[in-house]
């Protein structure tokens, strides 16, 4: 089978390097024959493999980087929608899911010739319901909020390409975060980013700005071998209940993954091969729990100067189902000491702009921070297999893109701000020396505004915003 792993703009390296870890597991070379695909050289928003069909199960347990796992049923080349329905009306989609199951069709391209990708998500979908019509007499319905099937096509100038998801909801969802608010940084593309910085477990890992703690409880569950698809997958029961004020509803081992509703993996076999996945993870984790038996043994802390943010980095700790509570001060980042007086570490940060860093407690100003700016993009498409390219949708996209850097340049030019970034500039160079300090933002600007200058600036985006991953090497200040 053919599979395409989806994953955030600039992560497909990092991508490349998990997938062929999770199919070096022991008990993913069982399930079968797996091919990476070579390496993207350039960004493609994934990468692809050959495997079992089995390899939908583990992938989507373990890939932390991925967004989705995608199932390739068909590729041809096309000319007008008609070829895209005579494709999609040849195959058996009988023998994947049931016309009592709900469908969502989604139409992605680059360079498509056809003038309207609805009309093209349309025939599609016509045709595969009138091949289940013709073949069961009855037709599925549609729903685009929450289907037990999703239908994914992909359109280049002359090549379609037609997928069925087995993810379900994306997998940057991973049934930890239950918090009023904007969204965070997506869980997926801190993961990637954890990759960059070097960092391992057992190392000294601070953010200093940790927000509701992705980076943080992200690298706990590394260290603790705690699949990313864990709740979902129900290795934990279904006790997680959501708050009434949660952002999104909590997903969980009722949600489940999209492969779960499909025939073929509702087989004994599968059914077995998934149980016995599940059974090692479990294994696995137990084995890491007596590793690091304390979270003081995970050397993973943070702060935050807003109170209600720690609190939410608090509840999603536990919810992870990391142990005890999680290190983690309210306190603010110029008065930020290495924790425990160690003189090397890693320091990653995504820093919020406005009102997180001179208000209190989380009250304040009413101006939108940079950080909200991104937030409201972060279920919103990160690549081209999400993006919808309809006019309409791209213009909103320009809009949101320009009032971003209307944003960023007013932040820019307030006083607080830029005297903010100096006193942090030189609270690293005093207080830091020795560590290596990572800041993803989309202010290309920002090594200037700290005065320090960068010694690699790596290209990622988060949803559709372009951003930079900035790494500044800390010398360690010589004895007087």
């Amino acid at each position: 089978m053919r599979f395409f792993v989806v994953c955030p703009g600039g992560l497909e390296v990092p991508l490349a390097q998990e997938l062929a870890e999770i199919a070096g597991r022991p008990e993913c070379k069982a399930l079968g024959t797996w091919v990476i695909d070579p390496t993207p050289t350039s960004p493609t928003g994934g990468v692809g493999l050959a495997g079992p069909i089995s390899a939908a199960m583990a992938l989507n347990l373990h890939s932390r980087i991925g967004s989705r796992v995608l199932l390739q049923m068909a590729q041809a080349p096309y000319r007008q929608e008609e070829d895209l329905y005579k494709l999609a009306s040849g195959l058996a989609w009988e023998e994947w899911f049931t016309s009592k199951q709900t469908l969502r069709v989604d139409v992605t391209a680059h360079r498509s010739p056809l003038k309207s990708l609805n009309f093209a998500t349309l025939k599609i979908k016509d045709a595969i319901v009138d091949r289940l019509r013709d073949v069961t007499g009855d037709r599925p319905s549609i729903d685009t909020a929450f289907p037990d099937v999703r239908v994914q096509a992909h359109l280049t100038a002359t090549q379609v390409t037609i997928y069925l998801d087995t993810s379900g909801e994306a997998l940057f969802k991973r049934g930890w975060r239950d918090e009023k608010g904007d969204a965070p940084l997506k869980e997926n593309l801190a993961a990637g980013i954890l990759s960059f910085t070097a960092w391992k477990p057992g190392q000294t890992l601070f953010d200093p700005m940790c927000g509701s703690g992705t980076f943080l409880i992200e690298a706990a569950q590394m260290a603790l071998s705690i699949p990313p698809g864990a709740i979902r997958a129900g290795m934990y029961g279904d006790d997680a209940k959501p708050s009434r004020l949660a952002y999104r509803p909590l997903v969980t081992s009722a949600h489940g993954f999209g492969f779960q509703r499909l025939k073929p993996f509702k087989e004994a076999a599968e059914q077995k091969r998934w149980v016995d996945l599940k059974e090692v993870a479990l294994a696995k984790m137990l084995e890491m729990r007596k590793h690091y038996p304390s979270v003081d043994a995970l050397k993973i802390t943070g702060g935050d100067i807003n109170e209600k943010l720690v609190s939410m980095f608090k509840g999603n700790w536990q919810r992870a189902q990391l142990p005890d509570q999680p290190v983690v001060r309210q306190i603010d980042a110029l008065a930020a000491k290495p924790p425990g007086s160690v003189h090397e570490g890693v320091m990653l940060l995504n820093p919020p702009y406005g009102e997180r860093l001179v208000i209190k407690g989380g009250r304040g100003q009413d101006r939108v921070s940079d950080r909200d700016a991104q937030d409201t993009h972060a279920d919103e498409p990160d690549n081209r297999f999400e993006l919808n390219l309809e006019t309409g949708r791209q213009s909103a996209k320009r809009s949101s893109r320009e009032s971003l850097k209307k944003l960023q340049a007013q932040e820019e030019q307030d006083p607080k701000f830029v005297e903010f970034l100096r006193q942090f500039g030189q609270h690293l160079k005093d207080d830091f020396g020795g560590w290596n300090i990572f800041v993803l933002t989309a202010d290309m600007a920002l090594p200037g505004q700290l005065r320090i200058k960068e010694s690699k600036r790596t290209p990622l985006f988060n949803g559709p915003l372009e951003c930079r991953l900035f790494k500044f090497e800390m010398h360690a200040k010589r004895p007087a």
